[in-house]
């Protein structure tokens, strides 16, 4: 086997994304050798021995592939770690047995609430949520503030941002009233807070955010802070979507 970018190699062996574990090196939780790992090294997978939190990787030791869908709550952050040492969605999955292996499949922001996946299927993950394969999410949007159409065809075809127009979403008015109103939004890409500055775009407050889907995977009845492990038939959706959109 050759040399191998460390991120890559421990992405194709279910580790996490690529993603998260460059956030695992810069948190000092990977190992090389015994040393820390660097951003970028290269690695042997035959002769390097390679710990991810303590726990050695390698060929042999390849672990079962594990799919979960929890309700994440507002107060909870998206990631396996906090350095704050706030309350994590890792926290939330006692009863997986490679907890430690499993990282969420995009992020929610802490005032944010829903569906999120975690697993250790590191390319499942990288397609779910590279922005290239525009797997779509769905969200509930509560707002303060007017609405008014003009705003609505706005978020619909799409706000420049800060960081560049936003892609067109899909836009279901639930409700509408002078200074509030429930929103269905659905949208491919994945930027920071990226509805709240939508929102904020036009002129309104987003107060609460839901995400109620991730591509063919639904929150339906879950209440926050409820983990569910996937059925047979919710992976193979998510596989079949990942494939479709490559």
């Amino acid at each position: 086997m050759k040399n191998m970018r460390i991120n890559k190699w421990l992405a194709s062996m279910g580790v996490a994304s690529r993603r998260a574990i460059d956030e695992l090196i810069q948190d000092g939780k990977v190992m090389v050798n015994g040393n820390p790992a660097e951003l970028g090294m290269q690695i042997d997978p035959k002769s390097d021995e390679v710990t991810v939190n303590g726990e050695m990787v390698n060929t042999e030791d390849k672990p079962e592939l594990e799919y979960w869908k929890l309700y994440k709550p507002v107060g909870v952050v998206s990631t396996v770690s906090d350095p704050e040492d706030r309350k994590t969605v890792l926290d939330l999955l006692k009863g997986s047995k490679e907890a430690q292996r499993l990282f969420p499949v995009g992020r929610l922001d802490i005032d944010s609430e829903g569906l999120l996946l975690m697993t250790n299927d590191g390319k499942l993950t990288q397609k779910l949520t590279h922005p290239k394969y525009e797997v779509p999410k769905e969200y509930l949007v509560w707002i303060n503030g007017p609405i008014t159409g003009t705003a609505l065809r706005r978020l619909s075809s799409g706000v420049k941002l800060s960081d560049g127009k936003t892609a067109p979403a899909t836009i279901k008015v639930i409700f509408r009233e002078p200074n509030r109103s429930k929103l269905s939004m659905i949208i491919s890409e994945g930027r920071t807070h990226q509805i709240r500055r939508m929102v904020a775009k036009v002129g309104a407050t987003v107060v609460r955010l839901k995400r109620t889907k991730l591509g063919t995977l639904e929150l339906g009845e879950m209440e926050p802070g409820e983990v569910k492990q996937l059925t047979p038939e919710e992976v193979e959706g998510l596989k079949q979507l990942a494939e479709s959109s490559a």
